[in-house]
């Protein structure tokens, strides 16, 4: 790893800031000048710069903007005074990574340091991108088994239905089908049969002659005109009225409709996939849709993951989401760090894709710094996922096997099989953990009798936690678990001691620079020093 390149033309400043990376084992090398430093650049780069704003010659501002043409993936922290505001937004807009204000907390300035440098090593640690984005993304296994459905479709005319959930991508999948088609020179026309009021969805699809209906001044070609020779998708198709039902599968089935008003048949060589988030076994079932249709659409069905089954998918996607939000900004595209990105790929996202893109679209407009956080993640987010922790640590363990034997397994069958509905019912009515906490903790003989078993209790659902993270195939399940360790005891000592962490950390048993780093590192808010 490069070193640390400090360049101030205060000593002192120089001298503090050696000493501080020193104690933390990182390697510095010091400047008085911006002139000096660009010099060095000649022959050697940093794997962070910061740099004081207001130097003789050349300034903090002039060092960035030289810095950034030649190195514009390397973090640049400035060093301003707190009246000098406009030096702070002048940073930013140079693609600075962070300012430090004067005077400065010395264990901050450390604290942000290491995240530029983590920062820095993964910049460089990211391969380079393919010059062309792929048209759907996805190395998850079950998006594996929809890539080979497409390529073998892929010189096929047949009739497609897509199902899947809200969001999870079905009409980028009918592109890439009549992408990949014999068709694929002729137009690709959609239509939302759910989007269009039932009166007009006939002539949308169909068309109509001049004088059909009121307000019909000329003749227009329906989207089956529109889509000759080639592939019309029709999204949502189990929305579509029952009456319209009847007209699309004489289409289907000889290949002639006619416009609304019309009365001369209109041929129609025009390649139907059709998606729809609904059962449509279930809908024939209740009567709401025909089931000689149904069986017309359903030649060839491709059921789309959600994202939930594909979670492996979500870091890729956030990455592509991200680049792409950035460039219709016209901003440097933000990065989710570690923590960050396993937060967001546990969770449910029920608009799927379709969500994820919303959310990403609003870290680049939202999230603060080039590297974005947890705590920068959106509250509604953050607060859902934090709010019952005690109740996800319990249903990760009824969602367990039990162990054949042993006092942790009655213990827990106890607990499941005795009042534990009525505990959970109350703990989710609670505020937060403490609240799922207490929930827990009136549970009767049940889960009573694990929690009062010492190791025997939370240290059993440590593990039983730990195993389901295991057996679903995560990694880095040691720093996952000990981030939420030292976070819920960080948590719990300052509740005890209103907020003051210097208390705190002396009731833990860890050091003043420790805690502040960790509060800093795990997002804890309500901290304070006296």
């Amino acid at each position: 790893m490069k070193p640390i390149w400090i360049v101030d033309d205060d000593a002192s400043i120089r001298w503090v800031l050696e000493k501080a990376l020193a104690r933390e084992n990182l390697a510095t090398r010091s400047f008085a000048s911006g002139r000096e430093a660009l010099a060095a650049f000649e022959t050697d780069t940093p794997q962070v710069l910061v740099s004081d704003i207001r130097m003789p010659g050349e300034s903090g501002l002039d060092l960035l903007a030289a810095v950034k043409e030649s190195h514009p993936g390397l973090p640049v922290i400035v060093i301003t005074a707190f009246s000098d505001l406009d030096s702070a937004v002048a940073s930013f807009q140079g693609g600075a990574f962070e300012y430090l204000a004067k005077p400065f907390d010395i264990d901050k300035a450390v604290a942000l340091i290491r995240r530029a440098l983590e920062e820095s090593l993964r910049e460089a640690s990211v391969e380079i991108a393919p010059t062309e984005t792929p048209e759907i993304l996805g190395q998850a296994p079950a998006m594996q088994e929809v890539f080979r459905a497409i390529g073998r479709l892929s010189q096929s005319n047949v009739t497609v239905l897509i199902t899947g959930e809200s969001g999870t991508g079905k009409e980028l999948v009918a592109r890439a089908l009549h992408k990949h088609s014999p068709r694929a020179a002729q137009p690709f026309i959609a239509l939302n049969t759910a989007a269009i009021p039932k009166d007009l969805l006939e002539s949308e699809l169909f068309g109509h002659e001049r004088g059909a209906f009121t307000g019909a001044q000329a003749m227009r070609r329906g989207r089956f005109e529109q889509a000759e020779n080639g592939t019309l998708f029709l999204d949502e198709i189990g929305d579509m009225p029952f009456d319209l039902q009847t007209r699309l599968l004489r289409v289907l089935s000889d290949g002639h409709f006619y416009r609304v008003g019309g009365h001369q048949p209109v041929k129609a060589n025009v390649r139907v996939i059709a998606a729809t988030h609904q059962n449509l076994e279930q809908r024939v079932r209740d009567g709401l849709f025909r089931e000689d249709l149904y069986h017309r659409l359903n030649v060839i069905r491709l059921r789309l993951p959600s994202l939930r089954e594909r979670r492996e998918d979500i870091p890729i996607l956030v990455r592509h989401f991200l680049v792409q939000s950035a460039h219709q900004l016209g901003v440097e595209p933000k990065r989710l760090s570690e923590e960050a990105t396993r937060f967001l790929s546990g969770l449910e996202l029920p608009g799927n894709v379709r969500q994820l893109e919303n959310l990403c679209n609003w870290i680049t407009v939202m999230a603060p710094g080039q590297t974005v956080e947890v705590k920068d993640l959106p509250r509604d987010l953050t607060q859902a996922q934090q709010s019952l922790p005690a109740l996800n640590s319990l249903g990760a363990a009824v969602a367990m096997p039990a162990p054949s034997a042993g006092p942790l397994s009655a213990a827990l069958n106890g607990a499941i099989n005795g009042s534990m509905n009525g505990s959970i019912s109350g703990a989710m009515g609670a505020n937060g953990a403490d609240g799922a906490a207490l929930g827990i903790a009136g549970a009767g003989a049940g889960f009573g009798s694990v929690l009062a078993n010492g190791a025997d209790g939370w240290i059993g659902l440590l593990e039983l936690q730990a195993a389901r993270m295991l057996s679903d195939g995560q990694v880095e399940v040691m720093d996952v678990l000990g981030r939420q360790f030292e976070s819920a005891l960080i948590r719990t000592a300052l509740k005890h001691t209103h907020g003051r962490k210097n208390d705190a950390a002396i009731r833990l048993g860890i050091g003043r620079n420790t805690i502040t780093r960790k509060i800093a590192e795990l997002g804890i808010d309500g901290a304070k020093d006296e």
